[in-house]
């Protein structure tokens, strides 16, 4: 019987240090029925010359360059060239652990369509690992022990971009690349949640996240914070809000502040909370702020939580649940 074929998809621009380690993580992979289509997003130093020998060496590496300009356009132009029955995407900078793809294929062949293989993520850097990342990498990995991603899909993207697997056919059940909305990957994540494609639990690290100062997600304004907002606001208001319930924003902030911004473009009603007490009873874009025990005056409030803090978070989670609020229905932690 013959081994599926599985598409890889890597876009790439300027990454001419990084290149020949990540390509030669891919050519020795435990699995090698795989095809590689890696695009070229108009480089200009030596990435498509170095990509150019490896694709010479291993006809199952199709070298293109974006007829367009972007990530979306450049991954769009991969998939439409691509024939594998199963698609993961990979960046150009990174490393995948040897048994990655034999591994993900053994995941999605057992539980079936529906489902979306994933990786433990582990970061690495010639400078060291921030703290920032590092709790991100703790909470992702967390999340993909459990199989529980969605659980938490309005804090953070819950989804590694470049650790997952899925059918293709699945995949253009959700679209595939075809929107034009960034962070795309974070896009992605709320597509696979919209259209219940159940995340599989796993324990292997399979991939290796590579941070540098240049890197996309640290230069590129694509992926800025308030787009990321805009992007939780969305999707919450198309999948998880509910128009018969009043709704809420718990915090003032500076996200707290962007949320209500845009619900008040949006038109959308909601009662605004804090519990800081010098902004209490005060007007922020003509709004009152309540004192968060305001929440008991509302009948089967729905709440979205823009507090930051992690031991604020915890109190509020706790004082949610103690009136049997849940997470997910109730409230939405979108930091």
């Amino acid at each position: 019987m013959q081994k599926p074929v599985i598409s890889i998809l890597i876009p790439f621009k300027n990454t001419a240090q990084y290149l020949s380690e990540c390509l030669n993580s891919i050519v020795n992979q435990s699995y090698t029925n795989w095809e590689l289509i890696i695009i070229d997003d108009h480089s200009t130093d030596e990435s498509y010359a170095t990509v150019f020998a490896f694709a010479e060496k291993d006809k199952r590496i199709t070298l293109l360059k974006n007829t367009g300009h972007g990530i979306i356009e450049a991954l769009r132009l991969a998939y439409s060239k691509s024939n594998g029955t199963y698609i993961t995407r990979m960046d150009s900078d990174d490393i995948m652990h040897s048994s990655k793809l034999e591994l993900m294929l053994n995941d999605l062949q057992t539980y079936g369509k529906q489902h979306l293989a994933l990786g433990l993520v582990k970061y690495f850097s010639e400078n060291g690992i921030g703290d920032g990342y590092a709790k991100y990498e703790s909470w992702l990995n967390n999340l993909t022990k459990e199989g529980k991603n969605y659980d938490e899909i309005y804090k953070e993207c819950v989804i590694p971009s470049p650790c997952w697997m899925i059918h293709r056919n699945d995949f253009d059940l959700c679209g595939a690349f075809n929107t034009n909305r960034y962070p795309e990957d974070y896009d992605l994540a709320f597509r696979f949640y919209k259209h219940k494609i159940n995340c599989i639990a796993t324990t292997s690290l399979l991939h290796y996240w590579r941070d540098y100062s240049t890197r996309a997600s640290r230069t590129d304004d694509h992926y800025a914070e308030n787009h990321f907002l805009e992007l939780k606001l969305d999707y919450f208001l198309k999948l998880d809000y509910d128009i018969k319930r009043p709704l809420t924003i718990w915090g003032a902030g500076q996200k707290g502040k962007k949320v209500a911004k845009l619900l008040k473009a949006k038109k959308i009603p909601f009662n605004w909370l804090c519990d800081n007490p010098k902004k209490i009873g005060k007007h922020i874009y003509d709004e009152l702020l309540y004192s968060y025990t305001y929440l008991e005056n509302l009948e089967n409030p729905q709440t979205i939580i823009c507090v930051a803090n992690t031991e604020a978070q915890l109190e509020i989670k706790n004082f949610l649940n103690s009136r049997e609020m849940k997470s997910m229905l109730d409230y939405f932690f979108f930091c």
